[in-house]
C-alpha cells in the first residue's frame, strides 16, 4: 500500500513512456531484419518509370485550381507531385488534392454515361444521355412547372461555371438553385 502512495502521476508517465519506447524499438527490430524493408536501388531513385512524362495540370477537386505535376507512363497516371512554381498553390496541397491520383485511378469512378434498364446498368452514348436528360427536364417543366426542378452547384466548379448553372436555371424558369454543401 505504501508503494502505491509513492507512485504518482509523474512516475506513471515516465514508466509508460519507457514501456512505449521499448515496445516500438523491439517491433522495429523484428521487421527490419527479415527483408520487409530494403534500400531503394539507384535506378529506382532516378526514375522508376522510364519513358514517363511529367505533365503540369490542375487539381479538379475544388475550384481553387492548385497545381499538380502528374507523371504519366504509357497513358496511365502513375505518380504526382506538387507543382512548386504554381501561382495559386505555391507548392502546397490539401489532403484532397494530395489524393487526386487515387480518385483518378479508382475502379469505381464513373467514366461514361450509364442507364439503369430492368435493374441492370447499361452504357449509353453521350448523345443519348443528353437527349434523355433534356427530354425529361422538358417533360417535368410542362407537367409540373419550372419550380418542380432544383439545380445544384458544386465546390468543384469555377465562378464562370457557377454563372452558367445560374443562367441555365433562370432560362429554365426557376430560382431553385443551391449549393451541394447545404444539402
Amino acid at each position: 500500500m505504501e508503494m502505491l502512495k509513492s507512485f504518482g502521476r509523474r512516475s506513471f508517465v515516465k514508466m509508460a513512456s519507457l514501456a512505449t519506447a521499448l515496445t516500438a524499438t523491439s517491433a522495429f527490430a523484428s521487421t527490419s531484419n527479415n527483408g520487409v524493408l530494403r534500400d531503394a536501388k539507384e535506378e529506382e531513385i532516378k526514375n522508376p518509370f522510364p519513358g514517363s512524362k511529367l505533365i503540369k495540370t490542375i487539381c479538379t477537386h475544388c475550384s481553387v485550381g492548385c497545381g499538380v505535376l502528374a507523371e504519366v507512363h504509357n497513358g496511365v497516371w502513375v505518380r504526382q507531385e506538387v507543382a512548386q512554381d504554381h501561382p495559386i498553390s505555391h507548392g502546397g496541397h490539401c489532403c484532397k488534392g494530395a489524393d487526386m491520383i487515387d480518385k483518378i485511378r479508382a475502379t469505381n469512378r464513373l467514366q461514361y454515361p450509364i442507364e439503369k434498364v430492368a435493374g441492370k446498368w447499361n452504357r449509353v452514348s453521350w448523345d443519348d444521355a443528353m437527349g434523355k436528360i433534356s427530354s425529361k427536364l422538358n417533360d417535368l417543366r410542362e407537367k409540373f412547372g419550372p419550380d418542380s426542378v432544383q439545380f445544384i452547384g458544386s465546390a468543384k466548379v469555377s465562378n464562370e461555371q457557377a454563372l452558367y448553372i445560374r443562367k441555365f436555371a433562370a432560362m429554365f424558369g426557376t430560382n431553385n438553385i443551391d449549393h451541394q454543401a447545404r444539402i
